[in-house]
């Protein structure tokens, strides 16, 4: 993994970043030097004990926040720029849905801002709806269908644009386990069949671990880099790759580097 990491195009880059709250004598630092890149295709896992700037750190990446200090870098240009050319999209823990669009009016409402004919993008939603498995609830209301199924809306809608990137903020942290462990499996299936790179926070090492290429794990509060893992699983994950060895494996050392994450203090 490691090689083929050497050969792909980093497609963002975070270099010294720190985020700093509050004004002069009541600054709290929230993160503080982070430093990493995420390759072209790659799935990243946010992972960290809690309040250590997870969710954070992905809002500066996505632009809906600025760092204090450093420098973050979507192919080579500000995310601002890359927001506004729409080639990002956000999936944050609770889908915000408009309760009086039907679950294919949300799916379309970014091409529709864009003013573009829907008779011209129909076919991309309706293959977009099959591909995560809102075909048959695409006429339902919000109201009318699950947490799961809400939380697949957002999605679709986040992918309906295309974009390249995916930022996802604890997105299935509100759902039971077996709906979680359901769309963890749909997500890992999207991002190999759109090609996408996304960038994922979870306070779920199981989750972590089963989504990645490479899980980045931070220290409390401030918030740095502790230690960076290749998971290693391949390009397959079933319902029964919870059950290797190497799951185990790669799921202790995790652990391990979340406890001294945790035990992390300012000195």
């Amino acid at each position: 993994m490691n090689s083929e990491l050497s050969q792909q195009k980093v497609e963002i880059s975070l270099n010294g970043v720190s985020m700093v709250f509050g004004k002069k004598g009541k600054q709290v630092t929230v993160l503080q030097d982070i430093t990493f890149d995420v390759h072209r295709n790659e799935f990243i896992c946010l992972l960290g004990p809690a309040d250590c700037g997870k969710s954070t750190l992905l809002r500066l990446m996505a632009d809906m926040l600025q760092p204090s200090s450093g420098q973050i870098l979507i192919e080579k240009e500000h995310p601002r720029e890359v927001r506004l050319r729409r080639k990002f999209g956000i999936v944050l823990q609770h889908p915000t849905l408009f309760e009086w669009r039907t679950v294919q009016e949300n799916v379309e409402l970014p091409l529709e801002v864009l003013g573009q004919n829907r008779s011209e993008y129909r076919s991309k939603v309706d293959q977009l709806l099959e591909t995560v498995g809102l075909t048959k609830f695409k006429d339902y209301y919000p109201w009318q269908v699950s947490g799961g199924i809400q939380q697949r809306v957002a999605i679709a809608r986040a992918l309906s644009l295309d974009p390249p990137i995916l930022f996802m903020d604890e997105p299935f942290s509100a759902l039971d386990d077996f709906t979680k462990d359901k769309l963890q499996f749909e997500l890992f299936e999207i991002k190999k069949k759109m090609n996408k790179t996304i960038v994922f926070v979870t306070d779920n090492l199981s989750e972590a671990v089963f989504l990645s290429d490479r899980i980045i794990v931070l220290t409390a509060k401030p918030g740095r880099v502790h230690s960076i893992h290749h998971v290693g699983l391949g390009e397959e994950r079933t319902l029964h790759t919870r059950e290797s060895d190497q799951f185990h494996l790669i799921s202790t050392a995790i652990q391990t580097s979340l406890f001294q994450g945790q035990s992390h203090k300012d000195v």
